[in-house]
């Protein structure tokens, strides 16, 4: 099992806090703490994890840079949760990610996904171990904190999403109608891809409407990934809100 380093004090208190993964050890320059340092050490001495003093040059070394701000964690891989944990929600707001390739993209749309409130997420079955660190800063702790089911077979899932009542809307412009114009009401899974393949045909087959987002001049290319979750999520939280 790999370790991941986990940099910078949000990263670190989300890996404590939501407790999804196993954290060895806190590594900590020593500096004189402020309440938010104090309650990560705190919480860590609470949970049985070693803390270590190191110096800020031998912190840089184990992050690989120096953004840090003087604290990190060592920690393990990330737990996932099962389609069933995601579909015990009373009403489910889930999200689909497939595709992304960079793990800024990822992470910041897993951001703008648990801001908007949105209450788990699917992805594909591959490594992000090697990224784990960048996801987490990226997306300021979200990703510790939301419900992630990692997927190998579509068919099966999404078929079975769809037993439960959920509603599939993807952000893909054919056959599509405006996001405004869409229901974003009741149990849901809204569906993104990579900027570069878009949305894959096994999961397009799955949909019940595509839904696009209206520009506001002639630009033809697509949003990133984490612009297109922010907008398409928090129009749903706008439209749950009111129902």
């Amino acid at each position: 099992m790999e370790n991941i380093i986990l940099e910078g004090a949000i990263s670190v208190k989300a890996a404590l806090e939501a407790g999804r993964r196993e954290c060895y050890e806190i590594v900590t320059d020593g500096r004189k703490p402020d309440r938010n340092r104090n309650y990560i050490l705190n919480l860590a001495k609470s949970k049985g994890v070693k803390i270590t003093e190191a110096t800020p040059d031998r912190i840089s070394e184990l992050a690989g840079g120096t953004s840090h701000g003087g604290l990190l964690a060592i920690a393990g891989e990330r737990t996932y949760q099962q389609i069933d944990d995601l579909l015990s929600h009373p009403l489910p707001f889930l999200a689909l990610l497939e595709g992304i390739e960079d793990p800024f993209n990822f992470g910041g749309a897993l951001r703008s996904l648990y801001a908007a409130g949105v209450t788990g997420v699917l992805v594909p079955e591959r490594n992000w171990c090697s990224a784990a660190g960048v996801v987490t800063k990226a997306s300021a702790g979200a990703s510790e904190f939301l419900k992630i089911a990692a997927v190998s077979d579509w068919d099966q899932t999404l078929t079975e999403i769809k037993r439960h009542g959920v509603r599939i809307l993807c952000a893909e412009r054919k056959n599509a109608v405006s996001l405004y114009e869409s229901n974003l009401t009741g149990p849901l899974l809204l569906v993104f891809g990579g900027e570069m393949r878009g949305i894959s045909a096994k999961i397009l087959r799955h949909s019940d409407q595509n839904v696009f987002l209206p520009y506001g001049s002639d630009f033809r290319n697509a949003l990133s990934a984490n612009s297109a979750a922010a907008v398409f999520a928090f129009e749903a939280y706008r439209q749950r809100k009111e129902h």
